[in-house]
C-alpha cells in the first residue's frame, strides 16, 4: 500500500543529505583528530554554514505537494490515541492493540516537533555566530554555547532516528520505493492501515479531500 509520495521521499532524501552535511563537517571543526585528518579549515567551515542554511529549503519547495501538506497536518496534531501510544511505550507494553497508530505514531511527531524546532535554533544561532555585526558579543557567545549543545543533542538524535530506521527495514522500505507491506501498516500503525484505502487520524482524508 502507498505510504509516501515522491516528493515526500525527495524532501526527506535532501533533507537527509544536507543535515549528514552539516553533522559530519560540525564533527571536523570541533573534533581535534578530525580537523588534523581533514585539514582546510575554511572550506569546512563554509560547507557547514551553507549545508545548514539550506536544510529547510527542501521542505519549503515540497510544500505545493498537497501529499506532503497532509502528512505535515497528521504531524501536527496529537489525538486520544497517542497519548495512549505514549502510555504504552513508558510502560513498556508491546500487547497487541496497545499502541494505536494513525499514519504516524506518537514517537515521530514528537521527534519531527523536536528536529524542526531544534533546526530553526540551529540556524538562528549559526546566523549570529556568522555575521559578527548583527549582535553584540555577549548575545553571540551565548549563541555559541546553544549552538554547540544542541549539535550534540540533535546529533544524538539523530543517531537514535538511524538506528531505529535500521531495525524496521519495512519503515526503510517505504521511504525508499514509497509503499509498504499491508500486514506491516496494520501491525505498526493500525488506526491507518486498517482498511483497503488506508484512512488514518485525518479527517480531511476521510472525506477524500487531502491526498
Amino acid at each position: 500500500m502507498r505510504r509516501f509520495s515522491g516528493a515526500e521521499r525527495w524532501v526527506h532524501r535532501t533533507t537527509a543529505w544536507l543535515m549528514l552535511v552539516c553533522v559530519a563537517t560540525a564533527a571536523c571543526l570541533y573534533v581535534p583528530q578530525l580537523a588534523e585528518l581533514v585539514g582546510r579549515r575554511h572550506l569546512v567551515v563554509t560547507v557547514h554554514q551553507w549545508s545548514g542554511l539550506l536544510i529547510p529549503v527542501p521542505l519549503l519547495a515540497g510544500l505545493v505537494s498537497r501529499a506532503l501538506r497532509a502528512d505535515l497536518s497528521r504531524l501536527n496534531r496529537f489525538g486520544p490515541h497517542d497519548r495512549v501510544w505514549l502510555r504504552a511505550v513508558r510502560h513498556r507494553d508491546h500487547r497487541p492493540g496497545s499502541r494505536p497508530a494513525g499514519k504516524f505514531n506518537a514517537g515521530q511527531k514528537l521527534y519531527a516537533a523536536w528536529i524542526a524546532g531544534a533546526v530553526l535554533v540551529m540556524i538562528g544561532t549559526g546566523v549570529l555566530m556568522w555575521f559578527t555585526g548583527l549582535a553584540p558579543l555577549m548575545w553571540r557567545t551565548g549563541a555559541t554555547f546553544v549552538h554547540d549543545w544542541l549539535a550534540l543533542a540533535i546529533g544524538i538524535a539523530l543517531a537514535g532516528h538511524m538506528a531505529m530506521a535500521l531495525a524496521d527495514p519495512e519503515a526503510r522500505r517505504g521511504m525508499r520505493t514509497g509503499s509498504v507491506e499491508r500486514h506491516w501498516a496494520r501491525t505498526e500503525h493500525p488506526l491507518w492501515g486498517e482498511s483497503a484505502d488506508a484512512p488514518d487520524d485525518d479527517p480531511a482524508r476521510r472525506q477524500g479531500l487531502s491526498g
